[in-house]
């Protein structure tokens, strides 16, 4: 018996219109007028005062947003990128020069960007290690204005011991960190985005519940992103903004990004950052 057959499945989708496939790059869901904005908001950061202890810090009033990290997490380079200042904050291979808690106001004293010493210093004695390490936890559990931190942790060696202290001490004072895996650009996409679910595999584990983005000073990945996040904890609002071109953002060269010594091991790394311009020693002397 003949059965007559209908047109297949696969050929009735052969003869089909063809649908046009649209290849325009969608835009990252991360980058808002918002984070833009406040972006732009962050440029205006100005050297306020350091300080060696907290005592005698700026008045405790007012909101700010702390920068801490291991001494070769990057930190000065990612507060130049999102400053878009090269010379904002900047890093010194001398030991021993990083004494200080250094504040830049943002527009105002009111709202300010706080540049903590780097931790992990394998070249400064024991006793210098301690005496820093009390400082960053008085300011850590004691300081009243301050709205959260930026922990920077290298991509390649994230979750090392004082990067676990440094969110403990959070925790225990219910304050807010949003992790930065800085050096994003040393890793192809799918090793790094691997690390950026270990390590939130990780504070799950911990019943830490912080955000965490990838970070790269040098290509300009999640400058955005971090400036949405520092804008919302430090009350920006967008009558506080102005016109930005993100296209105007120096590029960051090979130079400009703190990379350990050579003699040195990634867990030994001596580089100390410090956050200084021009009258760096007239800051000194006041």
């Amino acid at each position: 018996m003949h059965h007559s057959r209908g047109k297949s499945k696969n050929s009735k989708t052969a003869n089909a219109p063809k649908q046009k496939i649209s290849y325009e790059k969608k835009v990252d869901s991360a980058i808002t007028e918002y984070s833009v904005r406040s972006l732009n908001w962050l440029r205006q950061a100005e050297f306020l005062m350091s300080a060696p202890k907290l005592n005698l810090c700026v008045e405790d009033t007012g909101y700010e947003i702390a920068f801490a990290g291991r001494s070769n997490a990057g930190k000065s380079s990612a507060i130049n990128a999102l400053t878009n200042q090269k010379q904002l904050a900047r890093a010194s291979k001398k030991p021993g020069r990083t004494q200080m808690i250094n504040f830049f106001s943002l527009g105002n004293p009111d709202q300010r960007l706080v540049d903590l010493p780097g931790y992990g210093y394998a070249a400064v004695p024991e006793a210098m290690k301690l005496v820093w390490q009390k400082e960053l936890e008085n300011y850590l559990i004691h300081r009243q204005s301050l709205q959260g931190l930026v922990l920077l942790m290298d991509i390649r060696h994230p979750l090392q011991h004082f990067d676990v202290m440094m969110l403990e001490w959070a925790y225990s004072r219910h304050l807010f960190v949003h992790v930065l895996l800085t050096k994003s650009d040393k890793l192809n996409r799918g090793p790094a985005s691997k690390v950026l679910q270990e390590v939130k595999a990780a504070l799950k584990k911990m019943k830490l519940d912080f955000s965490i983005q990838l970070f790269s000073s040098m290509n300009k990945q999640g400058l955005e992103e971090l400036a949405s996040v520092m804008g919302g904890r430090l009350n920006f609002t967008l009558d506080q903004s102005t016109k930005f071109d993100l296209d105007n953002i120096p590029e960051v060269n090979a130079s400009d990004i703190e990379e350990p010594l050579e003699s040195m091991d990634a867990d030994d790394e001596a580089e100390i950052e410090i956050a200084e311009d021009a009258t760096d020693e007239s800051r000194q002397a006041d």
